[in-house]
């Protein structure tokens, strides 16, 4: 029988928390009671860089398993046969809207590029969410959102500092302080407090249905639905709170906005891992950092003061720039593969976490000198249960859509999609047959 295991400790580096972790009651029940060919759930996580990347140093020369890694890529060594590297993967960048909030806005929607929102952009349900439509009926939390935004000036609008769009108009919003991430995941009595309201909710809902014309009556539905959805995941959470109670979490003591860049990035990645192994949720998106932002940006240990990034993009050909933003390319390269590590030193079945994971890599946009949206960054860690083939560079046709990565995502995560934005077909190569 395979054997859902974790390790007895879990910590929450940089925020002075330590958890203690059981072997959880759930995952008893779920996993190791199960027949022998029940294996753990698939998950998938997305981890967002801004502003693209310097293409000369990112992109590899060669292809197949023994691919010569980039300089960017250099700190992919200890991993590279756990990681899948894909190129000329394209997102069709729509003229006349704003280039970096529709690189992170746009980079996970499943909207044609000629599907415009009100706003412009082509911009509907995420990937991510279509996702969690299917995985999110067994878990706690459908979705999480993260972002490891440092700033609190607001100088940009919702379209630069979050990724997970439930539709047009309709943003996932991400959270930024770990303390408020930690509390969602596991202060069950937050939850039972939101439960007596939406009781109120729905007891009035009920006694103004006789009033409402037809038209009325549907969006009344459509909202009491939603409402249910948001029920139903109270239901889950409380199925859990013995089991929330054994891990005896301490919560987060370091305020983010005293975090260094990597502690920052380290710590929510670490919350995500830990909502992750514990089925709170099989679907998450992590931003290293918002899109575009022209706030001076401190990143500890690697740059004696604070830089620029969005204004070094469109600065590239000076030499010392261009330098600079190939240091930054691998800081956030270091960070992917730090958490990738973690995920592989998590036991679960008889394997690990990531072989169950689809951890994805990547920007809206290949590189923001000129905001271009061909060739985008693309590095997945983790098989997915042995449905990716990793170790090795694929490089696409040019102009095959991104869409093409994102349906066979959906589909590897059991839904039943056969057609995402521009799309034309899974990635062939990418899915075991």
């Amino acid at each position: 029988m395979k054997r859902y295991t974790l390790s007895r400790r879990a910590a929450l580096r940089g925020t002075g928390a330590a958890i203690a972790l059981p072997l959880l009651d759930i995952m008893q029940n779920n996993w190791c009671h199960a027949a022998s060919d029940v294996a753990p759930p698939k998950r998938a996580a997305f981890f967002y860089i801004p502003n693209g990347v310097v293409q000369s140093a990112w992109n590899p020369v060669d292809t197949g398993k023994d691919f010569t890694l980039s300089p960017t890529m250099q700190p992919l060594e200890s991993i590279r046969n756990k990681v899948l590297v894909l190129s000329n993967l394209d997102r069709i960048k729509v003229a006349g809207t704003d280039g970096h909030a529709q690189a992170s806005t746009c980079w996970l929607s499943s909207a044609a590029p000629d599907e415009l929102s009100p706003a412009g952009y082509p911009l509907k349900r995420t990937i991510d969410q279509i996702i969690a439509d299917k995985a999110g009926r067994e878990t706690a939390f459908r979705s999480l959102e993260l972002s490891c935004n440092p700033y609190e000036d607001n100088r940009e609008s919702v379209y630069f500092d979050n990724i997970s769009w439930y539709g047009h108009g309709h943003v996932a919003r991400s959270l930024r302080d770990p303390q408020d991430v930690f509390n969602r995941l596991f202060r069950i009595d937050q939850h039972a407090a939101s439960s007596s309201i939406l009781d109120l909710v729905m007891e009035d809902a009920r006694s103004l249905r006789p009033r409402l014309g037809k038209l009325d009556r549907e969006k009344l539905e459509e909202y009491t639905q939603s409402v249910r959805a948001v029920e139903q995941q109270i239901q889950r959470v409380r199925k859990r709170q013995s089991d929330i109670t054994k891990l005896n979490p301490e919560a987060p003591i370091k305020p983010w906005q005293a975090m260094h860049r990597d502690e920052f990035i380290q710590v929510m990645g670490d919350l995500m891992i830990l909502a992750l192994r514990t089925d709170l949720t099989r679907v998450a998106t992590l931003m290293t950092a918002p899109e575009r932002w022209s706030s001076p940006l401190k990143v500890e240990g690697w740059f004696d003061k604070p830089i620029q990034h969005h204004g070094w993009t469109h600065n590239q050909q000076n030499e010392d720039v261009r330098r600079q933003l190939e240091k930054l390319d691998r800081f956030h390269m270091e960070q992917f593969v730090q958490l990738v590590q973690k995920m592989d030193a998590t036991p679960e079945g008889e394997g690990t976490l990531l072989d169950n994971m689809m951890f994805l890599l990547g920007s809206g946009l290949s590189s923001g000198e000129l905001h271009i949206c061909s060739n985008l960054p693309t590095v997945i860690a983790g098989t997915a249960g042995g449905q990716r083939q990793t170790g090795q560079h694929v490089r696409y046709a040019e102009g095959t859509p991104i869409a093409n990565l994102w349906l066979s995502m959906a589909q590897v995560m059991g839904t039943e999609q056969t057609r995402i934005g521009d799309s034309t077909g899974v990635l062939k190569e990418v899915v075991c047959t």
